[in-house]
């Protein structure tokens, strides 16, 4: 199985929030099956407020 960008997870380096590509982030105005890579520079983590360039690929 190949992992696409919409299938890699990203996480809050500081606070853990996980950002799901199939998810998205409703309330923050991401709609789901929104790459990481397409959110826009300005969006911001909604658990703790860090910028995008916080959070780096999610490896479990």
């Amino acid at each position: 199985m190949t992992t696409t960008t919409t299938d890699l997870l990203w996480v809050c380096v500081r606070c853990g929030m996980i950002y799901d590509p199939a998810e998205g982030d409703p309330d923050g105005g991401i709609a789901p099956g929104t790459a990481f890579e397409d959110i826009p520079e300005d969006w911001v983590c909604p658990v703790c407020g860090a910028r995008k360039s916080d959070f780096i690929p999610y490896e479990d």
